[in-house]
């Protein structure tokens, strides 16, 4: 019901962006302190991905790393990713190998493929981007953190 209503209250004063959220619906007492962990991230994440309109986030839907990562505080996200990508950021070349490496599950063909260098190339372009960054991207956790950097980024480099 609230889905259909928020449309007509964001109308109401356009110029004033409005954020909520809803949490999940319980079936007993248990469930209701979750639910309300939710309803209270929802808005964070509404605020995080529509700044200038109104939005209503339904906490269901905060289910990824992208999506969890729209309540974190916008200067927070940027200070990681500068953090964590450091040099890097100014090169897209490495910038889209390691978007694209990430995209492929950490497979050298398949990179190599989508971006069409030799799959040596793609080695020696991975390699920069582990001396760059002080990530190892055989590690899962460190591609975690590359991933999450990049999802941090709010410029395209």
């Amino acid at each position: 019901m609230l889905h259909e209503v928020w449309p007509l209250v964001g109308a109401g004063e356009p110029d004033v962006p409005l954020h909520g959220g809803t949490g999940a619906p319980v079936a007993t007492a248990r469930e209701l302190n979750g639910a309300l962990a939710q309803a209270r991230y929802a808005p964070a994440s509404a605020r995080g991905t529509a700044r200038d309109g109104s939005a209503l986030t339904d906490a269901s839907t905060l289910t990824g790393l992208d999506a969890l990562l729209t309540g974190v505080p916008a200067e927070v996200r940027t200070a990681y990713s500068w953090a964590v990508l450091g040099e890097l950021r100014s090169n897209a070349v490495l910038l889209e190998t390691l978007e694209t490496f990430l995209a492929c599950d950490g497979s050298w063909a398949r990179t190599a493929e989508a971006l069409h260098p030799h799959v040596n190339s793609a080695h020696d372009r991975i390699g920069r981007i582990e001396h760059f960054t002080g990530r190892d991207l055989s590690r899962l956790y460190d591609r975690l953190d590359l991933w999450a950097a990049l999802l941090c980024r709010t410029d395209s480099a």
